[in-house]
């Protein structure tokens, strides 16, 4: 196997030269780099990127820590990352944190121990304390769709309590005053402001919120269903349906043509999130749009911005949430 040596001699500049050369130096001429990327073609030499990282003192690669490898919003959370990533020639370690306190921390070790010149994480089980402490260590930190105190800056995250409002605004406008909701679970942040907006908006036209029509849920499909038959086992009606996410109305979505009814007809159903199939279901459903891809990448430009000194970015780091009206909803 050639080496850094051979390089060196073959192309008769220095050793300091051939690895600002690897190292993507813009201080060698462009002559001095053709006669070393040449003779590292002819000698088939391969940059170790071990030795590279202790040069420069990074290793290019970026940890991503995610709830799940699965699904269509952390698909697209990663994919975001890795696109401008990639882009700027850096490369992603991605690992799951499964939404618990002890797989988050193993999953940040796990990222710190592979020498990652950054952290992106979507965290759910860690406290505010955790996070801060950990944005004072050596290695920085973005969180995504969170607002942390005391790391304001480096945070991106959603307004979702606007997103909450807007949902239930939507389906007030259209004359439905008595609305059911089904919730994320109440230990997510993400959920209790998006059930804050709902009874914002609520109050806001003088609608008692009900806590009988009020489910509580997991955020996934199935807990739509189960909160669709315990609401209509409540006895109470009601014209119109929130949920805390696309998944769980899918989910109702699913019970409520089981059980034979006519959708929007027979019940109007709104979502949160918008992902990908929202647009392909039976009615398209309405529902708040989660511009989760241009969150991650944003803070992948925020990792570009604070690491690699890559300037002209223009860094945003609250986002607004916005209705998607399609024909699972119908005025009264």
């Amino acid at each position: 196997m050639a080496t850094i040596y051979e390089v060196s001699e073959l192309a008769g500049v220095s050793l300091a030269t051939v690895s600002r050369v690897m190292n993507g130096s813009s201080n060698v001429s462009d002559k001095t780099r053709k006669k070393v990327e040449d003779a590292m073609a002819q000698l088939g030499y391969r940059p170790n990127a071990i030795a590279r990282s202790l040069a420069s003192n990074r290793t290019d690669c970026v940890g991503v820590l995610v709830p799940e490898l699965k699904g269509p919003f952390f698909g697209h959370l990663m994919a975001g990352t890795e696109e401008v990533l990639r882009g700027a020639n850096k490369h992603v370690i991605l690992t799951a944190g499964h939404s618990e306190e002890a797989s988050e921390k193993d999953g940040i070790e796990f990222l710190l121990s592979r020498n990652c010149d950054a952290l992106i994480i979507h965290v759910e089980a860690l406290t505010d304390e955790y996070l801060v402490q950990l944005a004072k260590g050596n290695v920085p930190v973005v969180v995504v769709n969170r607002l942390v105190p005391g790391i304001e800056d480096k945070c991106i995250h959603l307004d979702n309590k606007i997103g909450g409002y807007l949902a239930a605004k939507s389906i007030i406008e259209k004359g439905h005053k008595q609305i059911a909701y089904i919730s994320g679970p109440t230990w997510k942040e993400d959920s209790n402001e998006r059930l804050f907006g709902h009874k914002a908006a609520l109050e806001e036209e003088g609608i008692e919120f009900d806590e009988d029509l009020l489910y509580i849920g997991s955020f996934l499909q199935d807990s739509g269903s189960h909160g669709l038959t315990d609401l209509l086992h409540t006895n109470k009606p009601f014209t119109a349906l929130i949920c805390g996410n696309d998944e769980m109305a899918t989910g109702a979505m699913a019970m409520a043509r089981k059980l034979n009814m006519d959708l929007p007809n027979d019940l109007s159903i709104v979502g949160f999130d918008n992902i990908i199939y929202a647009s392909y279901l039976y009615p398209t459903l309405t529902t708040i749009n989660y511009p989760v891809l241009q969150m991650a990448q944003m803070a992948a430009q925020l990792v570009l911005e604070n690491v690699y000194q890559i300037k002209g970015l223009e860094i945003k780091h609250q986002f607004t949430p916005k209705l998607v009206e399609r024909n699972s909803t119908r005025s009264l």
